[in-house]
């Protein structure tokens, strides 16, 4: 039974950081792309980042470029999400999520969410 497990959430300042952190379990991870999405109240959910299974190829969304680093540690079956200079408007539930790399065109597991709220 796959588990992807989000921790790290809380509130900040804005300008403040947090990193969060997804546990994963059940699953061959090195060979899953992972992802962070993050959905705000009254809108849809929208990728933040995404990272290839060696950790080379990684993507964002313009939104966080240059204020978000995603990373993984294979061994540790974990992806991180290093935010940095966090504004309101990145005040979301943030999800972890995974696909199998190359093959699944959709990510097919999700974590349960952590609340992230930067205040002004």
């Amino acid at each position: 039974q796959v588990q992807l497990v989000e921790s790290g959430g809380g509130l900040v300042q804005a300008g403040g950081s947090l990193r969060l952190s997804c546990a994963a379990s059940g699953l061959t991870f090195s060979v899953y792309t992972m992802a962070w999405f993050r959905q705000a109240p009254g809108k849809e959910r929208e990728i933040a980042a995404a990272i290839g299974r060696t950790g080379i190829t990684k993507s964002y969304a313009e939104s966080v470029k240059g204020r978000f680093t995603i990373s993984r540690d294979n061994a540790r079956n974990t992806v991180y999400l290093q935010m940095n200079s966090l504004k309101p408007e990145d005040t979301a539930v943030y999800y972890c999520a995974a696909k199998i790399s190359g093959i699944a065109n959709e990510y097919n597991h999700w974590g349960q969410g952590t609340q992230v709220t930067v205040s002004s």
